[in-house]
């Protein structure tokens, strides 16, 4: 759900400015990808009133209009129906063939101001833009809100910091529940896309781009998913045999490897490099 503030600069008036922000926000929530119900236009209504009870219904008053006249009553709505009104009236009444033939007119503005408006934008974009604020909610195995939180909240911070969104997480049955909040899209994405990769089961015969985080005589270990590290044994980097893990990586460099095998027992992951390089024929 959303709660939405809208600001509208006015930089020319030649009617209401009120009811050029109703048009003009309904166009905006649409383009941004809000999920609105239905367009919204508006139109100010105005009464000038003479002797002998003639008067005059005015659509889309101007400034004058309202300030010399008996009446602003600003009518806002979709084609079905109306969504909000607002009426500032100098007379001691109105009857109620002068409202009605108010409400007549401006319906009929309304309408024709609409027909303009689907001109430019008829229904919400199907996406949100890249910069528009944005919700997700992800959930999660109970036993994995730990793996999320990190020791004293050190994962999820760093994922806020990170990525700029607030995340909050909460326990309901046998499930965690992530509410994540972005000021924008980008946010959005880093935010989930951490998430996903701490949560993510990995499974064998997956391939994945890692990092290598340290090197021991015997292979290296690569973080092939967050928070999750296998061992890249010395007899799986190439099909040549190497003697000795010197000037063969780097830690901190990336690596495509293949999860080969999940110790049932312990939980490990033993990893391949040269499953994913080309067999030399000697080696065939």
């Amino acid at each position: 759900a959303y709660t939405i503030r809208i600001v509208s600069d006015i930089l020319e008036s030649n009617g209401s400015s009120s009811m050029a922000t109703v048009c003009a926000g309904s166009l905006a929530l649409m383009d941004a990808g809000v999920p609105v119900h239905a367009a919204v236009s508006g139109i100010a209504m105005g009464l000038l009133q003479g002797q002998g009870g003639n008067y005059v219904i005015l659509s889309d008053i101007l400034g004058e209009e309202d300030q010399l006249g008996d009446l602003d009553f600003k009518v806002a709505g979709t084609r079905k129906g109306i969504t909000a009104c607002q009426m500032d009236i100098k007379l001691a009444g109105l009857s109620f063939e002068v409202l009605a033939q108010a409400l007549a007119q401006a319906r009929e503005g309304r309408l024709r101001i609409l027909d303009e408006m689907e001109k430019a934008i008829a229904t919400p974009r199907s996406n949100h833009k890249s910069h528009a604020p944005q919700a997700h909610k992800i959930t999660i195995p109970s036993n994995m809100i730990g793996a999320v939180i990190g020791p004293g909240g050190k994962v999820v911070q760093d994922i806020q910091r990170e990525s700029g969104a607030t995340i909050s997480i909460n326990e309901e049955g046998d499930n965690g529940v992530i509410q994540i909040f972005a000021p924008q899209g980008d946010a959005m994405d880093k935010a989930v896309c951490r998430i996903k990769d701490i949560v993510a089961v990995p499974e064998v015969g997956g391939i994945y781009k890692g990092k290598v985080v340290s090197i021991m005589p015997y292979g290296a270990f690569v973080e092939f998913m967050s928070g999750k590290t296998g061992l890249l044994h010395i007899s799986e980097i190439s099909w040549s045999r190497l003697k000795d893990m010197e000037n063969t990586f780097e830690e901190g460099e990336e690596v495509e490897v293949k999860l080969v095998h999940v110790d049932k027992k312990t939980g490990k992951y033993r990893l391949s490099r040269k499953v994913l390089l080309p067999k030399p024929e000697e080696a065939n």
